[in-house]
């Protein structure tokens, strides 16, 4: 069994553990840094009651906490499947180098896990006819905030 498939493996078992364990829905995930997994998770929505507690972004808790740092350059995820657009997102900020699926978004669908509603949301310019309608309120002085960090001088970038 090569490497890949160890650590793949091992988001496969995080995955049937944690759906067995009533934690969440049947997916794992494992971060990797120089052959070392430095933070794993499975889905843990139902049990805390947290809907951003996908097995991803658990892992990529756990991995910045063991790291201490908040990007995780030079890692490597192995998911049990294709990440939602919230892990996709949270993944490319924590920017690893490379990324492993076991399953597809169809294969999650078929599963009853299907975030295509989110893609075609995410798609659409109009605000306001998105399912979850955007209203645009108090711009100006959220560009101040804006304006205040771009000026900032001792800020730490991301």
């Amino acid at each position: 069994m090569s490497d890949h498939e160890k650590f793949m493996a091992r988001a496969i078992e995080l995955a049937h553990a944690g759906a067995d364990s009533n934690l969440g829905g049947p997916f794992g995930c494992v971060i990797v840094r120089d052959g070392e997994m430095v933070g794993e998770g499975n889905n843990q929505v139902t049990s805390t009651n947290d809907p951003t507690a996908h097995a991803e972004v658990v892992a990529i808790r756990a991995a910045c906490k063991n790291l201490n740092t908040f990007q995780l350059e030079g890692c490597v995820v192995y998911t049990s499947c294709e990440p939602c657009p919230m892990c996709l997102g949270a993944i490319y900020w924590a920017r690893p180098t490379q990324i492993f699926i076991a399953c597809n978004r169809q294969d999650a669908a078929q599963a009853g896990f299907d975030d295509e509603f989110i893609y075609e949301e995410i798609s659409s310019p109009d605000f306001a006819s998105r399912k979850v309608p955007i209203t645009m309120l108090m711009r100006d002085e959220g560009l101040a905030v804006f304006k205040n960090w771009i000026e900032k001088t001792d800020k730490v970038e991301y």
